[in-house]
């Protein structure tokens, strides 16, 4: 944790799960409770950081106010009236805060618009796609950052991320996001969603659903810490728990033969195209 993020003050427009995360994670870094921030209209969402100690408003300004960082964790639909509420206020500032947004799909250029002040000054942004393990401290978050965001800045986000994400990723390209969001930022629901085959088809044949609910998810869990910890490809550790004409080999062929290849691309690229319209449509809201 740099000592720059250390000394920063930290507003966060926005009190939901994510938000909650990356709280978690700063304090969990010793980040002082007294320089965070949290703006948030709904009682039960303000009433948990109340809890832990962050200091909480319904008032997006108040929150902004003496930031240096600022969370949108807003909704989408709800981004473009919240950032023109503080560009508007922000204007007798002598310095911008930074801008770290998770609002998915709204893109660069219209936050960038939204957010200008009546001086024409435009705050830095960067934008960040995170995913859901970042609940747990096992995030994985795919970054972007405006030409104007200086190497000081990117560090200062990345050692923000590094609270909830073990993989924080730099891309050069705002469209990259979106491949982003169909791999990692949607990820997860299809890990789940297999588990949740495995869960059932193991109980059509006979074991109880407790049972096969604790194999697939210790299963799941224990193929994922093997792909972190061995320094082996993803393809090699498929290989290696293959024998030929084995079980694993017929469950393979079985795949192979449904098209799973073809199945995982067309499901990441619908997740990928889904980001992009959402970002065309709702950049213009």
């Amino acid at each position: 944790m740099t000592s720059e993020l250390q000394a920063s003050k930290i507003a966060f427009v926005g009190g939901g799960n994510m938000a909650a995360a990356i709280i978690g994670g700063l304090l969990a870094k010793d980040i002082n409770k007294e320089n965070i921030f949290v703006s948030e209209p709904w009682d039960v969402n303000r009433d948990k950081m109340t809890a832990i100690g962050v200091k909480t408003t319904t008032s997006n300004v108040d929150a902004t106010e003496a930031a240096n960082i600022v969370i949108l964790a807003v909704k989408p639909q709800v981004a473009k009236s919240v950032c023109q509420e503080l560009g508007n206020a922000w204007t007798q500032r002598k310095s911008t805060p930074l801008i770290v947004s998770i609002a998915a799909g709204i893109t660069l250029k219209s936050l960038q618009e939204w957010l200008k002040l009546a001086d024409g000054r435009t705050p830095h942004v960067v934008r960040v796609m995170p995913n859901t393990p970042a609940l747990v401290g096992e995030g994985a978050s795919g970054v972007f950052a405006g030409h104007d965001v200086s190497q000081d800045e990117k560090d200062l986000v990345t050692a923000l991320l590094g609270s909830v994400s073990k993989a924080t990723e730099w891309v050069d390209k705002e469209e990259l996001l979106d491949v982003v969001t169909g791999l990692s930022g949607s990820g997860p629901a299809y890990f789940f969603a297999m588990v949740e085959h495995l869960i059932a088809s193991a109980t059509s044949l006979g074991l109880s659903t407790e049972q096969a609910t604790r194999l697939a998810i210790q299963t799941c869990s224990g193929a994922g810490k093997m792909l972190v910890e061995s320094p082996e490809e993803p393809a090699q550790l498929r290989k290696n728990v293959t024998s030929p004409n084995g079980t694993t080999d017929a469950a393979l062929k079985s795949f192979e033969a449904s098209g799973f290849r073809e199945i995982v691309d067309k499901a990441v690229k619908a997740a990928t195209s889904r980001g992009e319209e959402m970002g065309r449509t709702l950049g213009g809201a």
